[in-house]
């Protein structure tokens, strides 16, 4: 099996990403792969682990992480494996959410995390809330953002369906320049977020930096097709449906924090979630799907509020 390591030049010189990268081994169906992660923080108030989606990687948590450091978190921000600086594995068949599943709670035991706020938007979500069902006792808080879970009755948006056919054969984001060219369309149809201060061509390169080539975004091609929009025999729907379920029992507490003009993941959906586990809170911001990169700031002010109101109300 081909696996790729991007060159650590590629990562060189990004905006807004003073970082340090760190490394760990983890084991995947007996292949040794090298899964990146951000460490920032002493945590003493415990650890955010920060888990991105499509076609993003740890770049997009650049924004959330110095206020809730600051605020006595750690931040554990792991690239999943062929994206960001993380192994890639060159054949597309190998990815699976339930593989990414296994390489995250593999990197969590390697960490020893505990004391866990999970912090989840988009694939993020399906690949870390079923480390929370299979591992409760490494997490005390759930932070969701813009994500989902499969499970009977659930509508796929036009807009989840638009997006996973632009990825099939013959679908214009295979081309070559498909991460970067989706991050800078993205935020050229929200003009006036916050903090799009970036040039155009610094979000291309941000997100394009991990993928030299065609062959190296096996990753990202996976993604969409692994979204059970017709066929529950993809994107690990089974085990998605249970960790739905199970969440309705959830006792900690749980934060959604939802960009409110998402066509993807809407509102509405965001609400009806939050509304079936146990205390939960709901609130919005102002941006669409990708609300770390537009409003990371909010997003860590909101969700450092919410914990500091924990236990205040009946």
């Amino acid at each position: 099996m081909k696996i790729f390591r991007t060159p650590d030049d590629r990562f060189a010189g990004l905006p807004e990403f003073p970082f340090q990268p760190h490394y760990q081994q983890v084991e995947v169906d007996g292949t040794a792969l090298r899964m990146h992660y951000l460490d920032e923080g002493i945590g003493s108030r415990g650890v955010m682990l920060m888990l991105h989606g499509m076609p993003t990687w740890s770049y997009l948590y650049r924004r959330m992480i110095p206020p809730l450091v600051e605020a006595g978190f750690r931040c554990v921000a792991p690239d999943h494996i062929g994206f960001g600086r993380s192994d890639k594995v060159l054949d597309d068949r190998w990815y699976s959410i339930d593989r990414h599943g296994r390489a995250m709670k593999a990197l969590v035991e390697a960490l020893d995390l505990k004391g866990v706020t999970l912090v989840c938007q988009d694939w993020g979500g399906p690949i870390g809330l079923r480390q929370v069902v299979d591992t409760p006792a490494r997490f005390g808080r759930l932070a969701i953002m813009n994500t989902w879970l499969h499970h009977t009755g659930y509508e796929y948006t036009p807009n989840i369906r638009m997006w996973q056919s632009l990825w099939k054969p013959g679908g214009r984001l295979l081309e070559e320049q498909a991460c970067g060219f989706v991050m800078r369309n993205f935020l050229a149809n929200f003009p006036g977020d916050p903090a799009t201060d970036l040039t155009p061509d610094e979000i291309f390169a941000a997100y394009e930096a991990p993928f030299p080539d065609a062959a190296s975004k096996a990753g990202p091609r996976r993604f969409p097709l692994s979204i059970p929009i017709d066929d529950d025999s993809v994107g690990n729907a089974p085990v998605q449906e249970a960790d739905f379920e199970a969440l309705k029992r959830w006792t900690g507490p749980a934060h959604f924090i939802w960009g409110a003009r998402d066509l993807v993941f809407t509102e509405a959906w965001g609400r009806e979630w939050a509304a079936l586990i146990p205390g939960a809170t709901f609130g919005t911001v102002n941006a669409g799907h990708f609300l770390q990169e537009t409003h990371g700031a909010e997003v860590s002010a909101i969700l450092l509020r919410r914990i500091d109101e924990e236990g205040r109300n009946p």
